[in-house]
């Protein structure tokens, strides 16, 4: 066999699929072209077959006249070819492929990703040249709906499903955050205590209120507790990240519950309402809710008080709303204070003049008859209805004996 027949079936002995030996030939821009050792073919490794790395330098990883090990790709046809057999190979499928061989069998074990995008439904992750995928279910152990945040961190996941044939490598970051949590949780359960102030960092908002991560356990402020006055949102009272100090309201270790409070640990819109509004004084208040028997004003942040409907208006009112509307601005006189109930009565009508009485007239009845006053006949001398009464003589110190005499018998009667 001569040299040219040993050259034509060293290049049949090239297919897709081989692992290779490759001598740099040359750099250019993003790619570099090798030849095939031993069979007399040329391949191109580009840099997108070197590393997931866009934006990298190509001559950090190949120098002319270096030998790599290489995975057969594929075979180029068309322009680029110019007729020859070239093949694109590439030194990162092969790391993938012996990567994938070595990760069969090791579902449960923790190994470092590196974020390389984000997805539909979740992260896609590198691990020593593998392309994995996290689930957006598996990334924590809340729901994250921004996974943009994640590009191009590194961090530790759970290996839980490896398949090289279908090329499939699931892993979770959420599973190494509840391991790592559990003891941190034990801790946490056990330092924590009703009526304990203990800092924390807000982990999420949601509508029903914020949740605080302790240190191995979150706990909910429910939006009742974030504000002594109404919140619309969390998010209004709250930002995520920032660190804030709440009061421990209870704890349920068996449920794994804490809820918390955030107005528990800062002053009170009631703290010395008795020398901010004292019994007499003028304030101006806002009209926040109307009632059957009156209306809420708002004298201050967070405190209410009661005009009550006779204190409205001089005149009677029927219905509150008659009169007053949510929103509107009155100035209101403080009648009774009571801090500990935190109650407060207020008046409107005390404010104005109470109008003069109308005073009675005797004459109403004689207008009918001409404006002529009919004179008043004479009063009848008042009955004595006691009847005088004269006492028997019986009474008078006599007894029957003395009229009948001293022959009277009883007997015959």
């Amino acid at each position: 066999m001569n040299e040219f027949e040993e050259l034509l079936n060293s290049v049949g002995d090239v297919k897709v699929g081989d692992v290779v030996s490759g001598e740099i030939l040359t750099v250019e821009g993003d790619q570099a072209t090798v030849a095939i050792v031993g069979t007399g073919v040329e391949g191109v490794l580009t840099l997108r077959e070197l590393t997931n790395e866009r934006d990298a330098d190509i001559n950090d990883f190949v120098k002319a006249g270096e030998v790599k090990e290489l995975l057969v790709v594929k075979q180029i046809v068309g322009k680029e070819s110019e007729g020859a057999n070239v093949y694109l190979l590439s030194e990162k499928r092969l790391a993938a492929r012996k990567a994938f061989a070595d990760l069969e069998g090791k579902e449960g074990e923790v190994v470092t990703v590196k974020v390389l995008k984000d997805v539909k439904g979740g992260l896609s992750v590198d691990f020593n040249g593998v392309r994995g995928f996290i689930p957006a279910s598996m990334i924590d152990t809340y729901f994250v709906r921004d996974t943009k945040k994640f590009v191009g961190e590194e961090f530790d996941a759970k290996i839980i499903e490896v398949n090289a044939a279908e090329k499939r490598f699931i892993l979770s970051r959420r599973a190494v955050i509840e391991e790592e949590s559990k003891s941190q949780r034990a801790e946490a359960f056990a330092n924590l205590h009703e009526g304990d102030i203990v800092e924390g960092t807000v982990a999420r908002t949601t509508d029903f209120g914020a949740f605080i991560n302790l240190g191995g356990v979150d706990g909910l402020v429910h939006v009742t507790e974030l504000a002594h006055g109404r919140v619309k949102k969390p998010s209004d009272v709250v930002k995520v990240g920032e660190t804030v100090q709440v009061k421990v309201l209870k704890v349920d270790e068996e449920a794994g519950r804490v809820s918390l409070s955030l107005k528990a640990t800062q002053p009170g819109p009631w703290d010395d309402i008795d020398e901010k509004a004292p019994v007499g004084s003028v304030l101006d208040g806002t009209v926040k809710r109307i009632t059957d028997f009156g209306a809420f004003v708002e004298i201050f942040p967070g405190v209410e008080g009661l005009v009550h409907i006779s204190q409205i208006s001089w005149e009677r009112v029927e219905n509150a709303k008659d009169v007053l509307s949510v929103g509107q601005a009155v100035q209101v006189k403080v009648l009774d204070v009571k801090p500990a109930e935190e109650r407060i009565s207020l008046s409107i009508k005390a404010l104005t003049e109470a109008p003069a009485r109308k005073e009675r007239s005797n004459d109403s009845g004689n207008a009918a008859q001409g404006g002529q006053r009919r004179d008043a006949k004479p009063r009848a001398p008042r009955r004595n209805t006691k009847p005088e009464y004269t006492l028997p003589e019986t009474q008078e110190g006599f007894s029957l004996a003395d009229f009948l005499g001293e022959d009277f018998d009883i007997n015959d009667l």
